[in-house]
């Protein structure tokens, strides 16, 4: 059995919530999908939780722009991804400076077991290719050459939007699933939404937990209001990027 989480996104009280409700279950390994960072008030202390506590870690497209440039972001995420990277600039600490843009730097693009693959985005396109509930509608052959990329199961995050895809193309969200998604031979791709912005108007984190039968979507409140406390705080943050954390939107 082993947890994985996605997008926590610099927001610390929402990922600390989700690591003591996954020390509380006993599970010791933890996955996680990226975007570490990016939007929330608390980057480096969420990084150096995910360097000391996820046995593995992938490259999210935040993460991926806090290193390199950001693409394709809108001005608010642009903001918050310079600030960011600031953030990690001026931390004295040169030697744990050098750490966590080594951690950063080395962070992989996929991981691949003999049960699953993961991604942060798409087994496509791992960083920044998104995977829509309504592309099952809007563009279904797009799931062709998705499914075409991986064997059996693959976990991916990015939308922040958590359910199963199947090959029909079909969507399920969680509350369909009542929040167990049994483990078949069916091929399926499985969102684990986000822990630190969800975007399904549940305010709550969002993660799994995989065992050898079936995964479980976890949901959990976390004290938002300190979170959206910190945003405001920061004059390079946009305020939305605290608002939107009451709504789950």
């Amino acid at each position: 059995m082993f947890a994985i989480v996605s997008d926590i996104h610099g927001n610390l009280e929402a990922f600390t919530a989700v690591l003591a409700e996954i020390d509380r279950r006993g599970i010791q390994h933890v996955v996680c999908l990226g975007d570490v960072v990016g939007y929330g008030p608390n980057p480096m202390e969420c990084l150096d939780l995910v360097a000391s506590r996820c046995r593995a870690s992938l490259m999210g497209n935040h993460d991926f722009a806090v290193l390199y440039e950001p693409f394709n972001f809108n001005s608010g995420a642009e903001s918050a991804c310079f600030w960011t990277r600031r953030q990690f600039e001026l931390d004295p600490d040169a030697v744990r400076r050098a750490a966590r843009w080594k951690f950063l730097g080395n962070l992989p693009v996929r991981l691949r077991t003999s049960d699953f693959v993961a991604v942060h985005a798409s087994p496509r396109r791992p960083i920044n290719e998104y995977i829509f509930p309504d592309d099952i509608y809007t563009n279904p052959g797009k799931f062709v050459s998705i499914f075409e990329r991986f064997e059996k199961l693959c976990f991916v995050g990015h939308t922040h939007v958590p359910g199963v895809f199947l090959e029909g193309p079909d969507f399920y969200s969680p509350d369909e699933l009542d929040y167990k998604f049994a483990l078949t031979d069916e091929k399926a791709i499985i969102n684990v939404g986000s822990v630190g912005q969800p975007r399904d108007r549940d305010p709550r984190s969002s993660f799994v937990v995989v065992s050898e039968t079936h995964v479980e979507f976890v949901r959990l409140q976390y004290d938002v209001n300190a979170t959206v406390k910190k945003v405001e705080q920061v004059e390079e943050l946009d305020d939305f990027l605290g608002s939107r954390l009451l709504d789950g939107r």
